[in-house]
């Protein structure tokens, strides 16, 4: 339990100690290997996650089974579309995966109203999070309405190297194209350019963008 009260003083370090305390003792801590889902589209959810190490994806489907990315999820941050679905009693309408091994609180739903109402350094925390997740929700539409999709490969690039300080993406072209919502023939040759151009190097099932000028800007 120190090691946890440790770990949430790091990451929360605007919470009172009393709202420390009730995470500690309320909360259900849970390591999630790379690649297991947390939250599927479709499911009921009966706790709200707050992450404190590791990576989140969160993403949408379409009907062919297609990914959108909408958002990565870092440490002390939390997803305020699980958040909606969790209070409104829903049914989720994203899915969330560990983009790295991960470690995550789960607060009981139950207790989220309660916390809005005698913790406003909670209801404080709530509302930035709906206001993170929206501005970057509106960067989503923003770059698949206005951007070509070399643009929008590099901005993809920047996003996991912010989520995860990573500069390797281990995975197929088409892991690459699902995400992109594209197909891999359009990812493989827009990678090639990139590479000719001195941006990524290309290997067998890994990608190396630690080239990409846009990582420092």
């Amino acid at each position: 339990m120190l090691e946890l009260r440790s770990i949430l003083n790091e990451r929360f370090p605007f919470f009172s100690n009393e709202l420390l305390g009730e995470i500690e003792q309320k909360g259900f801590v849970q390591e999630i290997k790379i690649g297991e889902q947390l939250i599927r589209e479709g499911q009921f959810i009966k706790s709200f996650p707050l992450v404190l190490e590791g990576s989140l994806r969160v993403i949408r489907h379409d009907d062919e089974a297609r990914e959108l990315l909408l958002y990565f999820l870092n440490p002390g941050e939390a997803c305020s579309m699980a958040l909606t679905c969790c209070m409104g009693q829903q049914q989720s309408n994203i899915s969330a995966l560990a983009e790295q091994d991960s470690l995550i609180v789960r607060i009981p739903v139950e207790l989220l109203d309660e916390w809005m109402i005698h913790y406003p350094e909670w209801k404080s925390y709530m509302m930035y999070a709906y206001r993170k997740r929206f501005d970057e929700l509106l960067d989503t539409i923003d770059a698949i309405a206005f951007m070509d999709l070399d643009q929008r490969l590099e901005r993809f690039f920047k996003a996991r190297f912010q989520a995860t300080g990573e500069k390797l993406f281990h995975g197929k072209h088409q892991d690459i194209a699902y995400q992109l919502n594209t197909s891999r023939e359009v990812i493989s040759r827009l990678l090639k350019k990139m590479e000719q151009n001195g941006m990524v190097k290309l290997s067998r099932n890994k990608v190396d963008f630690s080239n990409l000028s846009s990582l420092n800007s």
